[in-house]
């Protein structure tokens, strides 16, 4: 099942190119909120992680539910919820 993948990151994030490269060899599509300049998807990041740094990553199914978050670049976590 394809799964709703979204980074909240800023550019200049060592950890989120990396998660972006990760992505990008496994063809996972995702969606992408740049923290640094969105205060609105900057407070949804913290609201649902409780964390300032990034990357957060969310995983979830294609409509939404049973969401998983990843604080962080953890390669074998993103690849057990992605399948890959």
């Amino acid at each position: 099942m394809t799964k709703k993948v979204t980074i909240y990151s800023t550019p200049t994030c060592h950890y989120c190119l990396g998660v972006k490269e990760f992505f990008k060899e496994h063809n996972i599509s995702y969606n992408e909120h740049n923290v640094a300049t969105d205060a609105a998807r900057r407070k949804e990041m913290v609201d649902k992680s409780g964390q300032m740094g990034v990357p957060v990553i969310t995983v979830s199914d294609q409509d939404g539910s049973n969401e998983s978050l990843v604080i962080g670049f953890d390669e074998p976590q993103l690849a057990k919820l992605i399948g890959v």
